[in-house]
């Protein structure tokens, strides 16, 4: 019986027993009649969809969304058309406006058209499977989020657009901020050579980190299988692929990295047009409209006037100053299908020729697989220029050359990329591509200045590499242990310093502090007493969000890119700051040895667990970026979120967790079920094949 009833989930079949599935046989075996398959819910509320077909395993997979999070998925569909104002209100127009200015929607019926025959059909098919669940379950889904249906092909290809290139790339707030923020985001990264581990077999760890409370930002946990293929993994709700795959022969994962696909253009104005190589241009102009539903339920039709230049849609600064808007790759309109291919892919050869096609906008990939092979790779379309560096195209670009206009992109051979390095590993945290692998085998001289920064390397990113170097082999026990460790590299890097300074200071509070910090570990675990008062130090010491390191005797240098910043370049004032932070702690905390997990809780609806992990930036690999205090405890704002860890071993060890669950949806036990094993460090055995799955099935759906 299932666990939420017969509502929650359908045609419940539990007394059928199926054909075992291996990873990578095909699913056709155990469809039987004219069903096009079957989804198995696992006892986590994870879907394996079992399909006949490949536009099967789509079905399935898209109705397997609306399932676990169907309220996310139609409202990102209905931002994506540009609508999202007349489903919801006014709250909504200004992304209406900008999505309409760029031309999304209208791009998205393009680029669907663009897709081969087949993988259309797989689009329409993940859009069937969302339609089918909502006919079938209508009250499942929220009344507000209803209008969005029907869903169609369009829908599908319009949200991944707007995901990678209107919010990874060229998001509103990002573009109208002077610069626009760059930041990398927070991610986790490896690939372990088979030279490095104790038995012999490569191993990839995929662990992005991102808000827990952002719609477009949240993963879906799912096990996708057909004829030929069985494919498991995570991605963001409302995209039909896995992002974050493994399959029996390869494994890749992604991190966010700061490729420079959009560029903005300071237009000269000349009139009722603008200048452009000494001439002037007149603006193209196009009238677009949105509806926008008023509180008392009518509807009313708003208009804009949109102009365009030749660099892209133009838009004004706060000050006034008009700028236009390019996007780099919105002539490549196969994203969707090259992460598809990847997955598709049996060995390092064909996994690189898909890679090689450059349709995903943005992302480092990094890469392992059965043979024993690794990778990392900073992927992008990047826009390729004649000179200038990063800093020089992520500001405002002089708009009236046509010479700044690019008309390529750096090809894939002339990105930043590892393969089978002789120190064994490849990681990513974010950081630029060169310290990919340590001891460094990339070096910016030898690529354009505009590829990326030179740094500085996080704490994180340092502590991700420390890691890793070295020579030692490592089980695949030692592996989880690294990827769960909670210790702090700014308090292995500082602290002893900072306690020697404050040794003879003769004040209470200094002494206390000393006391607390001597006792301390080092890391943020929930019964660690010390680490909030060393975060509240290294938060006056570094900064709000521990980027300056300004406070250090030593710079940071790429020369040593692992053991610097360093030292105190002011150790009296350091002592002050940690009187400051005495008080500080007591204010927010309490007392300045309170543990860690009293007031750091993972708290989703009734479950509330003791939580562990730290920020980034501290060099905490297990990353938990807590929110402010409030009614006596913080929680999680952005951090953990999916994890999986692979060997290629045989049989194939696989441990995951999705912090936050696998379903959204009102009522669901999925979405506090894994806080246990969060607040534990522990993670869960991922169920790969058939005979495992059967094991821990909790309904099963049959396809139709």
């Amino acid at each position: 019986m299932s666990f939420f009833g017969q509502n929650w989930k359908s045609a419940l079949c539990l007394g059928i027993v199926f054909p075992s599935l291996a990873m990578g046989g095909q699913a056709s075996a155990a469809a039987t009649g004219a069903s096009q398959g079957e989804i198995l819910w696992d006892t986590f509320g994870v879907p394996h969809v079992y399909a006949r077909t490949e536009a099967g395993a789509f079905y399935g997979f898209g109705w397997a969304q609306a399932h676990s999070h169907g309220n996310i998925l139609l409202r990102l569909y209905g931002t994506a058309r540009g609508r999202a104002a007349e489903y919801w209100g006014p709250k909504e127009e200004d992304s209406d406006r900008w999505l309409l200015a760029n031309g999304v929607y209208d791009r998205a019926k393009t680029w669907y058209a663009q897709q081969s025959p087949d993988f259309r059909k797989d689009m329409d098919a993940f859009a069937r499977g969302i339609n089918d669940y909502a006919a079938r379950h209508p009250n499942e889904l929220a009344s507000d989020v209803r209008p969005v249906l029907p869903v169609n092909g369009v829908d599908v290809i319009a949200h991944a657009l707007r995901l990678m290139n209107y919010v990874y790339i060229a998001a509103e707030e990002k573009m109208l901020a002077d610069p626009p923020s760059r930041a990398a985001g927070g991610s986790n990264a490896w690939a372990i050579a088979p030279s490095r581990t104790t038995d012999g077999h490569a191993v990839l760890l995929a662990n992005p980190h991102l808000p827990w409370a952002t719609a477009f930002y949240t993963y879906y946990e799912a096990q996708v299988s057909g004829p030929g293929f069985s494919i498991y993994g995570a991605t963001q709700v409302g995209l039909p692929i896995l992002r974050f795959a493994f399959t029996k022969d390869v494994a890749f994962t992604n991190t966010v990295n700061t490729i420079l696909g959009a560029t903005r253009y300071t237009l000269t104005p000349n009139g009722d047009g603008y200048r452009l190589d000494g001439k002037k241009r007149a603006f193209t102009t196009k009238t677009l409209s949105y509806k926008v539903k008023l509180p008392d339920g009518t509807v009313t039709t708003k208009s804009f006037a949109q102009n365009y230049a030749v660099q892209g849609p133009v838009f004004r600064r706060a000050d006034g100053t008009a700028f236009a808007l390019h996007v780099a790759g919105l002539d490549r309109p196969f994203m969707l299908r090259q992460y598809w291919d990847m997955a598709l892919a049996h060995n390092f050869d064909q996994f690189q020729a898909t890679l090689k096609k450059l349709q995903i906008p943005m992302f480092n990939i990094v890469y392992a697989d059965h043979d024993g092979h690794i990778m990392y790779l900073n992927n992008g379309i990047l826009p390729k220029h004649a000179d200038g560096d990063f800093n020089d195209w992520n500001s405002y670009v002089a708009g009236d050359r046509s010479g700044n206009i690019p008309k390529s992109i750096v090809p894939y051979e002339d990105l930043p990329k590892i393969i089978d390095p002789s120190t064994g590993f490849v990681q990513n945290a974010n950081d630029p591509p060169w310290v990919a692998t340590y001891p460094r085998a990339l070096y910016p001289e030898a690529y354009p200045a505009y590829i990326a920064v030179k740094g500085p390397m996080t704490f994180r990113a340092q502590m991700s590499t420390t890691m890793l170097a070295g020579n030692d082999k490592m089980s695949f026990d030692e592996i989880v242990s690294k990827k769960l460790n909670t210790h702090a590299l700014l308090a292995q890097r500082i602290l002893p310093e900072l306690l020697a300074a404050a040794a003879t200071d003769r004040r209470r509070d200094v002494r206390d502090a000393v006391r607390v910090l001597r006792n301390w570990d080092g890391a943020d675990d929930a019964d660690s007493r010390g680490a909030l008062l060393f975060e509240t130090w290294a938060r006056l010491f570094m900064g709000p969000k521990f980027g300056d390191s300004g406070n250090f005797a030593i710079s940071w240098s790429l020369d040593d890119p692992i053991h610097t910043p360093s030292g105190l370049k002011n150790p009296t004032q350091a002592v002050d700051l940690l009187a400051q932070a005495v008080t500080e702690t007591k204010r927010l905390y309490g007392a300045i040895d309170r543990p860690f997990g009293a007031v750091s809780r993972f708290h989703l609806g009734n479950v509330n667990l003791p939580g562990n992990g730290g920020f980034g930036n501290t060099g905490v690999f297990r990353t938990i970026t807590w929110g402010p205090m409030k009614d006596g405890e913080r929680t999680p704002f952005h951090g953990e979120t999916w994890v999986s860890l692979v060997s290629f071993s045989t049989p194939m060890k696989a441990k995951g967790l999705l912090s936050y669950g696998n379903s959204s949806q009102p009522g669901s036990p999925h979405h506090t079920d894994q806080l246990s094993y969060l607040s534990s460090k522990t993670l869960r055995d991922l169920w790969l094949t058939r005979d495992e799955v059967e094991k821990h099935v909790e309904s099963i759906d049959q396809l139709r």
